[in-house]
């Protein structure tokens, strides 16, 4: 195999690979024979179908898959010998290939863009901030108070009293479109809590201010996207008889309380939520630190960058800011979205960092453990209730989404390896200072 360079610009390769016909022939020649002594062919025994027969039969073949062997031979061994790293699948294209014949060299045109080179970073250079909260009495209280909430009981209000917004109604009701009843539209003894929004637009707000052994006629539209196609967008009349107005009560703050919730008593129930939001505290904590890390080394590290990543990369950014733009769509069939300037920076930031994490990773000799990679499946899962076989059965058969699971646990753990390396300042603050700490991930 005679190897010509063709190019050698920047990060982009080109090569010539030429597979001499004497070559190529000796090859098929050589698995011909290799094979001869099992081939059985009518009118001949094993092992001595003639060579000129073979070659008819198979030849066409065989000779297909030497020139591919020999392709994938010379490629491997280029890149083992020149160090690089295509960036993307090296493109293969048979300069030759509509005219070819056999007897003709093989002459094939090799293309890729190579990884670039990643400089050394001493990591103990970065300088880095670890915020910490504690979990605070007022935000303790707060979040026994909203589960007091949850726990909430309704106790009757005084005979004649109005419903109000949050007050439970209890209800029997029957619904109609166009004058006739309708399946499903018709209950008894329903309680219903205002301001839930968990009965149609509009419906609730009819009832505030209603009494007890009131009949109301309640007066509305179904929306456009309802559920039932039959209703959707109808008009519909629902005759109530309020049989009760009741008043939210907040559980009390005590043991019973706690136990409702897996405690043992109210102080284990502080305690548990103490150690929740100081987890929740930790993990966005975590977050500034790492934007801080990251934007160290993109301001300390810079190397060539292969278009093709860059490109896809913004494309892909591009077409997720899109569809967040417009939700309603769910397919993909809206046409091309070009990548804007800011799209292709962002792209360019996040391919560098991405490159270098992966370098300093390798070079950490950092791994993702099976049970790592059965723990992110496991919570992945999770999205799919009903579906979860189907699921493990999707990631098994596909490396894609295998690694779309490995690569964050891989990044965090590379984070980790860094921030271990670097100079880090622990300093306390508070829950409005974090906040506002995280507020500013969003500017970039």
């Amino acid at each position: 195999m005679q190897v010509k360079e063709t190019r050698n610009e920047g990060l982009k390769r080109g090569y010539q690979f030429t597979l001499p016909a004497a070559d190529l022939a000796a090859t098929v020649d050589a698995k011909l024979k290799e094979a001869q002594p099992e081939v059985e062919m009518k009118g001949f025994r094993k092992g001595k179908v003639p060579m000129a027969m073979l070659k008819k039969q198979f030849g066409q073949r065989i000779m297909g898959d030497a020139m591919q062997d020999a392709i994938d031979g010379a490629l491997r061994k280029h890149l083992e010998e020149s160090g690089d790293r295509p960036a993307l699948q090296p493109k293969v294209e048979m300069e030759n290939g509509e005219t070819w014949k056999e007897g003709d060299d093989v002459v094939v045109n090799v293309s890729y863009e190579a990884l670039p080179p990643i400089p050394e970073i001493d990591l103990s250079e970065l300088s880095l901030e670890k915020l910490t909260v504690p979990a605070e009495e007022a935000a303790v209280t707060e979040a026994l108070e909203n589960l007091a909430k949850s726990a909430q009981s309704f106790e009757d209000r005084r005979k004649g009293s109005k419903a109000k917004d949050g007050d439970q109604v209890v209800i029997d009701f029957k619904g109609f479109v166009d004058g006739e009843a309708f399946e499903g539209g018709e209950a008894e003894d329903y309680p219903l809590v205002l301001g839930s929004n968990s009965f149609i637009p509009g419906f609730e707000d009819q009832l505030v201010g209603a009494k007890a052994d009131d009949e109301i006629k309640v007066e509305v539209n179904f929306p456009e996207e309802y559920g039932a196609p039959h209703l959707a967008g109808k008009a519909a009349t629902f005759e109530c008889k309020v049989k009760a107005v009741k008043a939210p009560k907040a559980a009390e703050i005590d043991d019973e309380l706690a136990k409702k919730f897996g405690a043992e008593d109210l102080d284990g129930l502080k305690k548990q939520i103490s150690d929740r939001l100081e987890q929740e505290y930790a993990g966005a904590a975590r977050q500034v630190m790492k934007r801080s890390l990251l934007d160290q080394l993109d301001e300390k590290v810079k190397f060539d960058l292969p278009d093709a990543l860059v490109e896809a990369e913004a494309s892909q950014i591009a077409h997720q800011l899109w569809h967040e733009e417009n939700p309603e769509v769910h397919d993909h069939n809206h046409g091309n979205i070009e990548p804007t300037d800011e799209h292709k920076k962002l792209a360019e930031r996040r391919v560098r960092l991405g490159l270098l994490l992966a370098e300093i990773g390798q070079k950490a000799e950092v791994t993702v453990t099976d049970q790592e990679m059965t723990q992110a499946v496991l919570r992945a899962a999770r999205q799919y209730p009903g579906q979860e076989r189907q699921f493990f059965e999707f990631i098994q058969q596909n490396q894609g989404a295998q690694q779309q699971l490995r690569a964050p646990i891989f990044e965090d753990k590379v984070i980790d390896h860094i921030a271990a390396q670097a100079k880090v300042e622990e300093k306390t603050v508070t829950k409005e200072e974090l906040e506002k700490a995280v507020e500013k991930l969003d500017e970039l």
